[in-house]
């Protein structure tokens, strides 16, 4: 179950960094809710999956969730582009999260 509730907390940071952009600065109110109701669950989540994963591999995988779903949604949006060697790398974060998991 902590596994569930790691994978969710980094895709929830993927919300909060995404709000965070959108809010301009916080001048922006929906932007600025989503980032405070997201940064405060993905903190929850987190701090609640390192009861049962070490802080290092659990830290390690929230980022990379966090980070790959980002850009992916970023890709996506068209707010940022795409190229082969990027999503190689993207590729390369997944591939070491998927590693700690199973290292774990």
């Amino acid at each position: 179950m902590a596994w569930v509730i790691l994978v969710v907390s980094g895709l929830l940071e993927a919300v909060w960094a995404t709000a965070l952009g959108r809010s301009e600065g916080f001048s922006r109110p929906y932007p600025s809710i989503v980032f405070g109701v997201a940064v405060v669950l993905s903190m929850v989540g987190l701090a609640t999956a390192m009861r049962a994963i070490p802080i290092g591999t659990a830290y390690a995988v929230w980022v990379g969730i966090g980070a790959v779903t980002t850009v992916a949604y970023a890709i996506y949006a068209g707010t940022e582009s795409a190229s082969p060697l990027k999503i190689i790398f993207l590729l390369g974060i997944i591939v070491c999260v998927v590693g700690l998991k199973y290292a774990h």
